[in-house]
């Protein structure tokens, strides 16, 4: 059965673009991970500076196997003229944990 992670990553206003832009940098760093099957980042437009990040796997252990591997690389890195790490745009997070027991998709019309 599949697993969903929900990243929460609080966000400061003044943080969101920097947040968004990091994200879309690397867009594809995800999608060739073996067991990855979806992802979305979710900005919050009311009520919360949280943003969710969703990522949907064929197990724990593919999920645990790219946290290990290239999403940690991803984080440690400096940038890209080998300069220091940059600071992170969000003030916390939080890590949601799943088991995919029901789901739906639309009817064919």
């Amino acid at each position: 059965m599949s697993v969903v992670k929900i990243n929460v990553l609080t966000v400061p206003q003044e943080q969101r673009e920097t947040l968004e832009k990091r994200f879309a940098s690397r867009a594809h760093a995800v999608e060739s991970s073996d067991g990855f099957e979806w992802f979305e980042l979710l900005r919050p437009f009311e009520g919360t500076d949280d943003y969710l990040v969703y990522t949907r796997w064929r197990d724990e252990a593919s999920f645990q196997a790219w946290m290990e591997g290239p999403m940690k690389s991803a984080h440690q890195g400096g940038d890209a003229s080998g300069g220091e790490r940059p600071k992170p745009a969000a003030s916390g997070s939080t890590v949601w944990s799943f088991e995919v027991v029901q789901q739906a998709a639309p009817k064919e019309a």
